[in-house]
């Protein structure tokens, strides 16, 4: 009893340490970025007034609503289906162009194909990508192709080469051993080892991962458009530079409706590819549940 109460008394002053140290960590950070409640309450009426221009009013056979058609006219006369077409290439090619040396990385980083320590050079490039976001990479590559949608497919290739390479080595160090010791007994060589004992039981967890961060680049080739690399991000940072709020909000909204209907088609797929996926879901159901998930995958999730 005098053990468990002992260890209980620790807990609870590691507890109460944890609590002390995220406190001064928040309190520190509430300085470092001059964020104060008093300036919030101040500027807050400005953003009120902001509102009618991000909602502009108008009626419909007397009953107030949003002018909707001055979004329809700025889609239109903006070209923004064109930058949402720009954007969807930018992420679908740097995706594909990243799938070889994410496959490669992968499977080279496993234990299971190069020995360790050798594996860790092999994890530890994955590593130093994934430790430089998307946006830097492509800050990187301006003196390569300039501000332009090319390098924002630079980017997001060697983002996805990254990202999508760990994954994959991670899924391989989860499969069984038996197919393996299968296919070794037989003979096979070891890139037909690799083929027909690993790769062959992770080949539907890899389609899964490549419509996720698919649908991850989306976004990143939105956040990539910011600073130049076209699309409706580089319409969207104009609209933002010029204060024209009405068309921001139309930007928004075309965002909005391209990030979530590649979240309906990725998780169409994943649902598809999973083992315990018994229930289909009618055309109706998607559409019907469209509006949440379409919320949901503004949420930025990885």
């Amino acid at each position: 009893m005098t053990e468990l109460k002992r260890r209980k008394t620790i807990r609870r002053l590691w507890a109460v340490l944890g609590v002390v140290v995220g406190g001064i960590v928040f309190y520190l950070s509430l300085l470092a970025t001059e964020f104060t409640v008093s300036q919030l309450l101040t500027q807050f009426p400005f953003f009120l007034d902001a509102l009618t221009e991000y909602f502009p009013p108008t009626t419909y056979a007397g009953i107030p609503f949003i002018d909707v058609a001055q979004y329809w006219n700025f889609m239109v006369d903006a070209g923004l289906f064109r930058a949402a077409g720009v954007t969807m290439a930018i992420a679908f090619a740097g995706t594909v162009l990243g799938l070889p040396g994410a496959l490669l990385f992968g499977i080279l980083a496993s234990e299971r194909v190069v020995p360790y320590p050798f594996n860790f050079l092999f994890r530890a490039t994955m590593s130093f990508i994934r430790a430089i976001p998307a946006l830097v990479w492509a800050l990187i590559f301006i003196p390569l192709g300039g501000v332009s949608p090319f390098t924002g497919v630079l980017a997001i290739m060697v983002d996805t080469t990254g990202y999508l390479g760990r994954l994959f080595t991670d899924e391989l160090e989860e499969i069984a051993d038996g197919p393996i010791e299968g296919i070794e007994s037989t003979g096979a060589t070891k890139p037909q080892v690799i083929s027909f004992g690993m790769l062959s039981q992770v080949f539907r967890q890899f389609i899964a991962w490549i419509a996720f961060d698919l649908e991850h680049n989306v976004r990143v080739a939105i956040g990539l458009g910011l600073i130049g690399a076209g699309g409706l991000g580089l319409e969207l940072d104009i609209q933002r530079k010029t204060f024209n709020y009405t068309e921001m909000m139309a930007c928004i909204i075309l965002i909005v409706v391209l990030a979530g209907s590649v979240e309906l088609m990725s998780q169409r797929v994943r649902s598809y590819l999973r083992d315990d996926d018994t229930e289909e879901t009618g055309l109706l159901e998607v559409f019907l549940t469209a509006p949440r998930k379409i919320l949901d995958s503004t949420a930025g999730r990885r």
